[in-house]
């Protein structure tokens, strides 16, 4: 008999798409090339909405949802992967084009898979996800783009609790930069001030009118907010300095000048997570295991069973999801 697992399904129900928990077996996965067992998830905004119903994330019918995936081979047709190797998928179109992660076992493409670094246990490559190593990308970007130093000016993070944002945090404070965190939410700033953070600005600071050219002040910036937090922050930024943007919780909209860009030089830095090379990928996990502190990786992240997810979608839809989710699977 075909053992049959859970998995969250997104299905068309009367022409929208409806989350639920539903039973599949092997069978039923893609055929592609190599088979994992699946240990943990994580839950991002992106899964948020679509476990919640309030975003049309997948662009076809049915889709097991779940953006991350750490897990074992279990079964390869690919000379690359053997079974037992450990390994970590994010992006790649899962749960928009491709079945995810919110299923014990997945069927997956060999050029989707990257080495889990021995530094990491699965359960923490998931307290990264797609949101830690989105944050890696973007710092590994405003450090080759040169401008920040460590231990000169200020290097602002927006969404500081969030995921990206608290990986982000840490990571930049662990090299030695001087951090000032933006969120909304006060009650914070202890837990972001144990990541590193050295200085805070509440983000209304940045939600307000957008003038073209403000006083400098950040070397550099981290940005997963998007829409007048950008322009603002652009505005904002010293001379040849640099923003890594990833984000767009506060909209998809850039009502800012191109001053900051032709009159001081700064440069908007757009990083990709999904479909990013494996050189870059492979270089961000490396900055994780080189510079994310493992302490404080367990402070931004709670462990929550698969069957939470319902209820975690609407918080993290709600912002109030701080830190890292991760989801067990197995």
């Amino acid at each position: 008999m075909t053992e049959a697992f859970s998995a969250m399904m997104v299905e068309d129900v009367d022409g929208k798409p409806r989350a639920g928990f539903r039973e599949i077996t092997k069978k039923d996965l893609p055929d592609h090339d190599v088979l994992v067992e699946v240990s943990y998830s994580s839950l991002n905004y992106k899964d948020g909405l679509a476990v919640s119903g309030k975003g049309r994330i997948a662009r076809r019918l049915p889709m097991v949802a779940g953006i991350d995936i750490s897990g074992t081979v279990v079964e390869s047709r690919s000379s690359a992967w053997a079974p037992g190797d450990r390994v970590v998928v994010n992006g790649w179109g899962l749960s928009e084009t491709e079945w995810g992660g919110y299923t014990r076992f997945q069927r997956l493409k060999p050029e989707w898979l990257i080495r889990l670094p021995d530094a990491f246990t699965l359960k923490e490559a998931m307290a990264i996800g797609t949101a830690g190593y989105t944050a890696a990308l973007c710092v590994n970007a405003l450090e080759d783009w040169g401008v920040i130093q460590p231990g000169k000016g200020e290097v602002l993070v927006t969404g500081a609790a969030g995921g990206v944002g608290s990986t982000a945090v840490s990571l930049l404070s662990s090299k030695g930069y001087v951090v000032v965190a933006s969120t909304g939410r006060a009650e914070t700033h202890d837990y972001l001030r144990g990541l590193g953070a050295t200085s805070f600005l509440d983000r209304a600071e940045l939600a307000g009118e957008v003038r073209p050219l403000q006083k400098e002040r950040w070397s550099g910036a981290v940005d997963s907010v998007g829409s007048t937090t950008l322009a603002n922050v652009l505005a904002q930024t010293v001379y040849g300095g640099a923003v890594a943007a990833c984000g767009l919780a506060g909209g998809n909209d850039l009502p800012g000048s191109v001053f900051p860009h032709i009159l001081r030089s700064v440069t908007l830095i757009g990083v990709d997570s999904v479909h990013a090379p494996t050189a870059k990928r492979e270089r961000a996990w490396r900055t994780l295991a080189d510079h994310l502190d493992r302490q404080k990786l367990a402070a931004m992240t709670e462990v929550h069973p698969m069957k939470d997810l319902p209820e975690l979608a609407k918080s993290i839809v709600a912002g109030a999801v701080r830190g890292r989710v991760v989801i067990e699977i197995a």
